[in-house]
């Protein structure tokens, strides 16, 4: 049982990982510009993202695994579940984490550097005179990345020789972390350091994409439906566009006619037809692009695919709108929790001994954590709400230095470095997600998913035993105050690895706890403005140079979007809504 239980675990996580391979190959390919496609900027984008979305998802895996040692119902270790048997467990997820987490940090520090250098080498001129060779751009390429093999092996230096600390003044009882955490050797010590510093930096992006987009995407899915389908705005713009030529023609023919010219007046109207003219076109090559005409087969089914699923996700955003409230609260409850009690407040990055204040999604998980695989269902979702809402914050701000806008994210037409850039930006927000999952959103469930012990007193010698006392039976916490909890709670992976960066190296800590809060502004912000202030709303004919937006209500023009849905799946325009 124990095996095939096991089994199913892992069969499901490389399922989904599969299925999330086949999304982040769609999501390359519908973003990357048609004409600038690289093989290797593509594969190896795909790889990047692949890679990331495993580590993401081993979370979930993680707290299944040592949940699954536990029999909640009598607060004991199962038979089968011997100490060899759960180490053996906890080795094996250790050695996927320090690979996937090596495999991250040489794709973001090394591999994509390298690729992005080996673009940027191509000279297309030269190419085609001959001069220019894949050597010569390999080593073009190699020579710039050879700054960032340099950082890479300065970040494991400091690791390797920075002094940790572990505080013990007396006021502080930590022997039962120092047990969790085990003894480090230098290798380990040295990848704890570059963790901590590659999640304290995308915990920085994290507050600003991730905090934007998490408000943004259930209001992305709710305005999804345009108020006019794309063969409706192609049929008006062509017949508006024929009569504001013909009228340009009119007007020229008489200016040809009068050795004066044109009046005033007409000459007023003529500019004005030339300026409608240019918006006509753009508006023209926008809907050309909206329907996929000038695209390829799978870009026209993407289309039609997105437009058979528009009213399922206007109820979905709906539905996550009020699920990033619910987060919302808990992350601030936790918060609130861990500045107050934590057992050495800033000095081990504000650990807390056991949950105080009660915590919706936390509670939700761990009451959820008796029938299987509710809870693991539940963490998977809401894993891919924060993954899914980097990606869209990312699209929305695009890529920045301060205030400066240096690549746009956009359908098809997203550059190569473009990509790369959003790439490395979603790996080191990868990182800042874990933390922020197991440490803020769900700290106690994250910690031990749904291990519960008993805490029933026995004979020295014996295992105690609940099983004419259930109210004895209580939920593991970070750190238990009895001793039989020792013998029974198991700590996920994951959290082991946070908790040893934050004890190790408080400065990451500090940072990472204090950043949560800002998170928590911006999404605040971005919550309220998207609820009491409709959004500015682009349909297809919006140029995306246009100064002038139609302000439109979330749930506006709802029969209109309905009929321009039905529209969009057809491909053809029906009289009545041939008009905006």
């Amino acid at each position: 049982m124990a095996l095939i239980e096991i089994a199913l675990i892992w069969v499901v996580y490389a399922v989904v990982v599969a299925l999330l391979a086949g999304i982040a190959s769609t999501f390359v390919y519908v973003y990357q510009k048609p004409r600038d496609r690289s093989v290797s900027v593509t594969i190896v984008s795909i790889i990047t993202v692949t890679c990331l979305l495993a580590t993401i998802l081993l979370l979930p895996v993680d707290i299944a695994l040592v949940s699954s040692t536990v029999s909640s119902k009598l607060g004991q270790r199962k038979e089968w579940a011997t100490q060899q048997k759960v180490d053996d467990i906890l080795y094996s997820l250790t050695i996927i984490y320090y690979t996937l987490f090596s495999a991250d940090a040489l794709l973001c520090l090394l591999v994509i550097p390298f690729t992005y250098f080996l673009h940027e080498e191509y000279d297309e001129v030269e190419s085609e005179e001959g001069r220019q060779t894949l050597a010569s751009r390999l080593w073009g390429a190699s020579k710039y990345t050879i700054g960032f093999l340099v950082l890479i092996v300065i970040i494991f230096l400091v690791g390797l020789f920075l002094p940790v600390g572990r505080p013990n003044d007396g006021k502080y009882d930590l022997d039962y972390i120092r047990k969790l955490l085990g003894n480090e050797n230098n290798g380990e010590r040295a990848l704890t350091f570059a963790l901590g510093l590659l999640t304290t930096i995308g915990t920085l992006l994290y507050v600003l994409y991730t905090g934007a987009g998490l408000a943004l995407l259930p209001v992305a899915l709710i305005k999804s439906a345009p108020v006019i389908s794309a063969p409706a705005l192609t049929a008006t713009t062509e017949s508006e566009l024929a009569a504001n030529r013909e009228r340009q023609r009119q007007l020229e023919g008489r200016a040809t006619g009068n050795e004066a010219g044109l009046n005033s007046k007409d000459r007023r109207e003529l500019d004005a037809l030339v300026r409608e003219e240019r918006t006509l076109v753009r508006r023209q090559r926008l809907a050309a692009e909206a329907s996929g005409e000038k695209e390829g087969w799978f870009i026209r089914a993407w289309h039609k695919i997105e437009a058979i699923f528009r009213p399922v996700k206007l109820l979905g955003g709906i539905l996550l709108l009020v699920v990033t409230i619910v987060i919302w609260i808990s992350m601030l409850i936790t918060g609130i929790d861990k500045a107050s009690n934590s057992v050495c407040k800033h000095k081990c990055g504000y650990i807390l001994a056991h949950v105080n204040l009660f915590n919706p999604v936390n509670s939700a998980l761990v009451e959820s954590s008796r029938i299987f695989p509710i809870d693991y269902v539940i963490f998977l979702l809401i894993t891919m709400l924060f993954f899914f809402s980097s990606v869209i914050g990312i699209a929305t701000i695009g890529i920045r230095f301060l205030w400066l806008r240096l690549f746009d994210i956009r359908k098809g037409r997203t550059s190569p470095q473009a990509m790369l850039m959003a790439t490395v930006m979603l790996t080191l927000i990868a990182l800042a997600i874990n933390y922020s999952l197991a440490m803020m959103v769900a700290p106690q469930y994250s910690h031990f998913g749904s291990q519960k012990f008993c805490n029933h007193r026995a004979l020295p010698g014996e295992q105690p035993d609940c099983s004419t006392h259930p109210n004895h039976i209580i939920p593991c916490t970070e750190i238990p105050t009895y001793s039989s909890a020792t013998n029974v709670c198991t700590p996920s992976v994951a959290s082991t690895f946070l908790d040893r960066i934050t004890i190790n190296f408080s400065f990451f800590g500090i940072v990472e706890f204090w950043a949560q809060f800002f998170f928590l502004g911006v999404l605040f912000i971005m919550i309220l403005t998207t609820l009491f202030r409709a959004p500015k709303m682009k349909d297809y004919q919006a140029d995306i140079d246009a100064e002038e937006d139609e302000e439109e209500g979330l749930l506006a023009s709802t029969s209109r979007r309905f009929g321009a849905t039905w529209q969009d799946i057809t491909g053809r325009a029906t009289n009545n809504n041939s008009q905006n």
